[in-house]
């Protein structure tokens, strides 16, 4: 007697395992949130995730609802700690409202392939959340409208979609008055992808708060968001003859990077130099000085748009349109050891 063929199988947990080198509870509790979970390791998972094409399937949790929700999650980010907090907000509220996620990872901040996209939408997916940078994306905006999907866009903004995120330009304008504040008057500051609305509102609030003093000298120059792009930047900001005496990253794993410079540089952070970051990510915390950095709320901003998306798709026809809009979280920002005056002004105190 002939068998008919089997069906194939889909990626298990024990195979996301495997392929993360990790266990099964591990790949659960990063599926779960679990905030214990290192950086590095929700990276891998999440990696293998993507790669395996591995959907956590969590309606058997929470059956209140009564049709399935399957939502597709693009992300391509060149900071590990940024995109672990992302997914790890996105994975929480999606155990709350029963949803089926299915990622996709581009490479190198890039997005993926228009085939890749279309292959996402094609698996009947209601939704779609991209992850920053990727909201910048015109050609992944477009694919997604064509297939007249409702959108949510984390930290950018774009006409017909979700749209949440905080004030950039705000956030570091209060940044640099801090340091301001500290007495610095020779700043340094590390740019992220011009490309990206992000990076280009948070050198506008640092200019902002520098021209409302005309006395500070400034030294600007270009990162990508990545720490190895922080190394270059930290090598060209502390290699003149007259460096910065306070250095402003856009980003957490550019700032870690231009702390290990000067370390390298047998500089004192902060006697010698005050560094300061953005996103407060796990970075922030785990190297030496802490950071001082402005807290973005990664998972509370993917939570929100996975919870926004979610209302859209159950209303409106399921496209979305009415619930298009900005949604604007609040920053904060947290002083750690980073930061000091400059060593001219506590030398006179």
């Amino acid at each position: 007697m002939q068998r008919s063929p089997s069906r194939p199988r889909g990626a298990t947990v024990i195979d996301v395992a495997k392929r993360a080198n990790v266990s099964p509870m591990t790949v659960s509790r990063v599926i779960n949130g679990d905030a214990g979970v290192r950086a590095e390791t929700r990276a891998l998972v999440t990696d293998a995730i993507a790669e395996l094409h591995y959907t956590p399937n969590l309606t058997a949790r929470n059956l209140v609802t009564s049709r399935e929700v399957r939502i597709g999650v693009i992300y391509s980010n060149p900071s590990a700690a940024f995109m672990s907090d992302l997914l790890a907000g996105v994975f929480e509220e999606a155990s709350i409202h029963a949803a089926q996620l299915i990622l996709l990872k581009g490479e190198n901040g890039k997005p993926p392939t228009r085939s890749a996209v279309e292959g996402l939408i094609a698996s009947r997916i209601g939704g779609m959340i991209l992850a920053p940078p990727l909201g910048e994306s015109e050609i992944i905006r477009a694919i997604v409208a064509d297939a007249n999907l409702p959108l949510a866009i984390v930290g950018g903004v774009a006409p017909g979609a979700i749209c949440v995120g905080i004030d950039n330009h705000r956030a570091a304008y209060d940044m640099t008055r801090h340091l301001i504040g500290l007495g610095h008057r020779h700043l340094g500051f590390v740019l992220g992808n011009l490309d990206q609305s992000a990076a280009t509102e948070r050198l506008a609030g640092f200019q902002t708060a520098i021209q409302e003093d005309g006395a500070l000298e400034t030294q600007i120059v270009q990162g990508d968001f990545s720490y190895a792009s922080g190394l270059i930047a930290g090598e060209t900001l502390l290699a003149g003859s007259r460096p910065p005496t306070a250095v402003f990253a856009s980003n957490d794993d550019m700032a870690a990077a231009v702390v290990s410079v000067a370390h390298r540089r047998h500089l004192d952070v902060p006697s010698d130099l005050t560094v300061v970051g953005f996103d407060d990510s796990t970075a922030a915390i785990t190297l030496w000085p802490p950071l001082t950095t402005i807290r973005q709320p990664v998972r509370a901003l993917a939570a929100e748009a996975l919870q926004r998306l979610i209302q859209a798709m159950r209303q409106d026809g399921g496209t979305g349109r009415a619930m298009a809009k900005s949604h604007v979280l609040d920053h904060v920002l947290v002083e750690r050891e980073s930061t000091a005056p400059p060593r001219a002004i506590t030398q006179t105190i």
